[in-house]
């Protein structure tokens, strides 16, 4: 069973909000969805982390989000996890009660650049601050304390979200009973760190930038995507490109003179990164990305853990995944089982690369499924 049509939630959390930065934002919107219904003690709530260009929109069917167009594309429209939440899929609705709200920063509805400055009038554009790691954190508490909840069922979320995940387990651990995260880390890689830098150059190189202040001008496309092609090969496994290049357009007169398409492959990521470019606005991905730079635990180890002994935890790898390697995610195994903490570990086997978390719900499922359902 499918949830159907949903709405967009909106919520105005406390201000002054302080950042780590030390900038504080006077006008706080965060956007949200839920699925399911909250019990009477509210012991059934599961937060689900987007990953860097997601969503609060997880699940169901979303049509339009006030305040959005023209972002809010037709592959917007189906919540991006929507094989795993649901009536009687891997987040059973019929049991939990999810909540799923779009990053501070991002362009989905929570507050970020294109966001009207209420001292100026136009959009933050340049002078939105930068947001950390636990930033969206703390602005997601407010929705938590919204709905009464004490402590989450669970924390939930694949890569950039894992990520959140596993912060929010780490520093906030009162209030987290489980932690699955999938294909993901607790510290920017320097693979991480170089590709990430790449696409933030490719972006402030595009003419069209204007140092971030674009919102009346032509907005820069060309560096989003390039940006995207840049993290694309990184999502999806090649033997899955080749294959959906074969069925992709072969020419494409964005790429100018200087050069002729020589292989299909070359029109699938021209058509990928330009298709993001549609939907993304390159100031919320520069915040997220520089979020991602900056996200800092600690040194992994039985210490980083200390906190979370009561915690359970369900940890994925995917065997074929280059963005989060499996070796980030044993490391973790590694640290929790040093600190005897309850930890089960699946590696899954899949051709999909990254993307196997979005597209496979039935690798991951029934493990999600038993360790919701279990006692905690």
């Amino acid at each position: 069973m499918t949830i159907g049509p949903v709405q967009t939630q909106f919520l105005q959390i406390p201000t002054p909000f302080h950042l780590e930065s030390g900038e504080v934002l006077n006008d706080v919107t965060i956007a949200y969805e839920t699925y399911g219904i909250l019990n009477a003690d509210a012991s059934n709530a599961i937060l689900v982390f987007h990953a860097l260009t997601g969503s609060h929109h997880a699940a169901g069917i979303n049509t339009a989000v006030s305040g959005v167009e023209p972002l809010w594309t037709k592959e917007c429209i189906q919540g991006w996890w929507d094989d795993f939440i649901g009536p009687g899929k891997a987040i059973d609705t019929d049991q939990h009660f999810v909540i799923c709200a779009n990053y501070l920063g991002s362009c989905y509805g929570s507050t970020g650049p294109r966001s009207i400055n209420p001292k100026t009038g136009k959009a933050y554009g340049s002078s939105f601050p930068q947001i950390s790691a636990f930033d969206v954190i703390r602005s997601q508490k407010h929705l938590l304390r919204h709905f009464k909840i004490d402590c989450l069922r669970a924390v939930v979320g694949g890569s950039l979200g894992g990520m959140m995940a596993m912060m929010m387990a780490i520093r906030c651990p009162e209030m987290v009973k489980t932690v699955i995260p999938l294909a993901t880390g607790v510290e920017t890689t320097a693979l991480q760190r170089i590709l990430n830098f790449e696409q933030i150059v490719a972006i402030r190189n595009d003419p069209n930038f204007l140092n971030g202040d674009y919102y009346e001008h032509e907005p820069p496309r060309e560096g989003l995507a390039l940006a995207r092609m840049i993290a694309h090969k990184t999502f999806v496994s090649l033997k899955v490109m080749e294959g959906r290049a074969r069925q992709e357009i072969i020419t494409d007169e964005r790429i100018g003179q200087f050069y002729s398409l020589s292989h299909p492959i070359e029109s699938y990521m021209l058509y990928q990164g330009c298709k993001f470019a549609e939907r993304f606005d390159a100031n919320s991905y520069l915040r997220i990305m520089a979020l991602w730079q900056h996200y800092s635990l600690g040194q992994i180890g039985p210490d980083l853990f200390r906190a979370c002994k009561d915690q359970k935890y369900l940890i994925f790898s995917i065997d074929s995944d280059v963005c989060f390697y499996p070796e980030e995610q044993r490391s973790i195994v590694q640290a929790l089982e040093a600190s005897k903490i309850d930890v089960k570990y699946i590696t899954v086997h899949s051709d999909k690369g990254h993307d196997s978390f979005l597209l496979e719900p039935e690798l991951y499922a029934p493990y999600i499924h038993f360790v919701l359902n279990s006692e905690n």
